[in-house]
C-alpha cells in the first residue's frame, strides 16, 4: 500500500484542531441489507427459499485491494433462519467475494465525523473447482418431511464445479480436510501482492484456497497438518462435535487470513480451541506460500469467546480479533470486541504439540483497541453495536492536521438478517505514534493493480468487437 496523497482526501488537513494519538473513529459508511448482488446466478431460490443471488453477510473478511477497493467474504450463506437442522439450515448459497469501492471524503458540514464512507458494490465473483467436487447426495431425514434434494449447483459446468456452504457436501470416507468436499465457508481473505490472486481461509476443513481473482477458479490449496482435520464427518455441527475427540471443531474452524507485507507468508487463526486443546488456546498457523511449510503458535484468549480475523501489521506483528457473540443480531448488549497486538517473533512453536495445554506457550499480546467503548463514545448503545465484528483491513493513508495517519476499516457479518442491521463499516485512524505505544510499526502491503471481473469482461468484449471489425475490414475487397 502506497502512501497516497488523493486530493479528495487531502482536504482533511483542513481540520485544524489539535489532535491526541490515540486511535479515533472517523467514519461510519452503511450498505444496505437483504438487497441483490451482482452475481450471475438467475435459478430459482434456495432450499430455504432465499434468493441465490441475495447480498448480506458481507464482513466476514475483509482485505485491502489497493486505491477505495476491498475485497469481502460472505460467509457459507444465509442459514440462520430454521428449515432443515440437519444440515444446520445451511443451503446450496454459491460461495463469492464481493468487490467493494470504500470512498473516503472529509466532512466539512461542521458536526460528525471527520470522514464520510460511502461503500458500493462493484463486482460478485464466484468461487469454483475446475475439477470435479463432492456434494450431497440429497433426500436426508426422509421419514421425518426434512427431505433435500442433490447439493449440487444448478449452474455447474463442465470446467466449473461450484463451492457451497450446504453442510452436507463432504466425503464421508475421508477427514475433513478433503480438498475435494464441495462444503465451504469462507471466512478470512487476502489479496496476493500482484493482485491477481485471493487467499480464502474456511472453517469446514479447515481449508486455505487460493483463487485467480478474475475468473474465481481455485488453482492452489494449502493442506494444514493432520491435527486440524475431523475424522468422522456429519452434515450436523452438534452431531460432529460429539463424533470427534480431536482436530477442528465445528463452525470453529480457520476463522482469520492475514498476509505478510511481503506477501511470501499466509498467517491464519482458529476461532477457538482444536478439541484436543485446552480450552481457550488458539493456533495460529504460518503458511510459505512457495513452499507450504507450517509453523504453529498459541494464542490465549482474553475476554471473548473466540477469534475473528488476524490482520498484518509488520511481517512478525498482528493484530487479532478477539470477541464475543453479543450485541445486534443476538438480541443482547456487547461487551467484548478487542483488537489485540499480538508477535510472532522469539514465539514457542507449538506444531510438535499434538495437545495444548499450557498457557505459558502462548505468544504476548497486548490490547490495541477496545472497540465497545469507542463506540458508545460516539453514540452507539450496547444493543446496537453488532454482535458480529469479524472483518479487519487496513486501508488508503490519509492526512489528517498534517499527520499521515493509517486507515483500520472494521466490519460485520450480519449473517443475511434483517434484524443484525446492515453491513456496518467503521474507520478509525492509527497514527505510527499509535503503533509505537504498542510497540510496532506500520509496514503496508502493496497490492498491484488489477482490472475487476466486471471491467474485465468489458475489456475482453471491446477486443472481440475490435478483432470483429479488423477481419471485417481485411476481407473487404483491394481497392485502388
Amino acid at each position: 500500500m502506497k502512501h497516497l496523497k488523493l486530493l479528495p482526501l487531502l482536504i482533511a488537513a483542513a481540520f485544524t484542531m489539535p489532535r491526541a494519538h490515540s486511535v479515533e473513529l472517523i467514519a461510519i459508511g452503511s450498505m444496505s441489507a437483504l438487497g441483490s448482488d451482482l452475481s450471475s446466478i438467475t435459478a430459482g431460490p434456495l432450499e430455504n427459499g432465499v434468493a441465490g443471488n441475495i447480498l448480506g453477510g458481507l464482513g466476514s473478511g475483509l482485505a485491502y485491494a489497493g486505491n477505495n477497493t476491498f475485497l469481502a467474504t460472505p460467509d457459507r450463506g444465509p442459514n440462520a433462519l430454521a428449515y432443515n437442522p440437519l444440515v444446520d439450515n445451511t443451503t446450496s448459497y454459491v460461495s463469492r467475494f464481493q468487490t467493494l469501492n470504500l470512498s473516503l471524503s472529509a466532512n466539512n458540514s461542521g458536526s460528525g465525523l471527520a470522514f464520510n464512507l460511502t461503500p458500493t458494490l462493484t463486482a460478485t465473483t464466484l468461487l469454483s473447482s475446475p475439477t470435479a467436487l463432492v456434494y450431497g447426495t440429497g433426500a436426508l431425514g426422509t421419514g421425518n418431511g426434512l427431505t433435500l434434494g442433490s447439493g449440487t449447483p444448478v449452474i455447474n459446468d463442465a470446467s466449473h464445479n461450484y463451492f457451497t456452504g450446504r453442510s452436507d457436501n463432504f466425503d464421508a470416507t475421508k477427514t475433513s480436510t478433503n480438498a475435494n468436499n464441495g462444503r465451504f465457508d469462507p471466512e478470512g481473505v487476502r489479496v496476493s501482492n500482484d493482485g491477481k490472486s485471493v487467499f480464502v481461509s474456511d472453517e469446514y476443513g479447515p481449508y486455505v484456497y487460493q483463487f485467480d481473482r478474475l475468473t474465481g477458479q481455485r488453482i492452489n490449496s494449502f493442506e494444514l497438518p493432520g491435527k486440524f482435520a475431523a475424522s468422522n464427518l456429519r452434515a450436523n455441527g452438534d452431531d460432529e462435535i460429539a463424533a470427534n475427540t480431536s482436530g477442528r471443531v465445528a463452525n470453529k474452524g480457520m476463522e482469520g487470513l492475514a498476509i505478510t507485507p511481503d506477501g511470501k507468508t499466509l498467517v491464519g487463526v482458529m476461532q477457538a480451541n482444536l478439541a484436543q486443546d485446552a480450552k481457550g488456546l488458539v493456533r495460529i498457523v504460518t503458511i510459505d506460500i512457495a513452499t507450504k511449510v507450517t509453523h504453529e503458535y498459541a494464542y490465549k484468549l482474553t475476554s471473548g469467546s473466540g477469534v475473528s480475523e488476524i490482520l498484518a501489521v509488520n511481517d512478525h506483528q498482528f493484530l487479532v480479533d478477539e470477541r464475543d457473540g453479543k450485541g445486534l443480531g443476538d438480541g443482547s448488549k456487547a461487551v467484548a470486541k478487542q483488537l489485540f497486538m499480538v508477535d510472532l517473533a522469539g514465539a514457542t512453536d507449538v506444531s510438535a504439540i499434538d495437545s495444548l495445554k499450557s498457557a505459558n506457550l502462548a505468544v504476548n499480546k497486548s490490547l490495541f483497541l477496545d472497540l465497545v467503548p469507542v463506540l458508545k463514545a460516539n453514540g452507539y448503545t450496547a444493543d446496537q453495536i453488532p454482535a458480529k465484528i469479524e472483518g479487519i483491513s487496513f486501508g488508503q493513508d490519509v492526512m489528517i492536521n498534517g499527520v499521515l495517519t493509517h486507515t483500520l476499516y472494521v466490519v460485520n457479518d450480519n449473517d443475511f438478517l434483517s434484524s443484525a442491521g446492515d453491513n456496518k463499516f467503521f474507520v478509525f485512524s492509527v497514527t505510527d505514534a499509535d503503533l509505537a505505544k504498542a510497540g510496532a510499526v506500520y509496514v503496508p502491503q502493496t497490492v498491484s493493480s488489477v482490472p475487476e471481473a466486471s471491467s474485465y469482461m468489458m475489456f475482453l468484449a471491446g477486443l472481440c468487437m475490435m478483432g470483429l471489425t479488423m477481419r471485417s475490414r481485411r476481407s473487404e475487397p483491394f481497392k485502388p
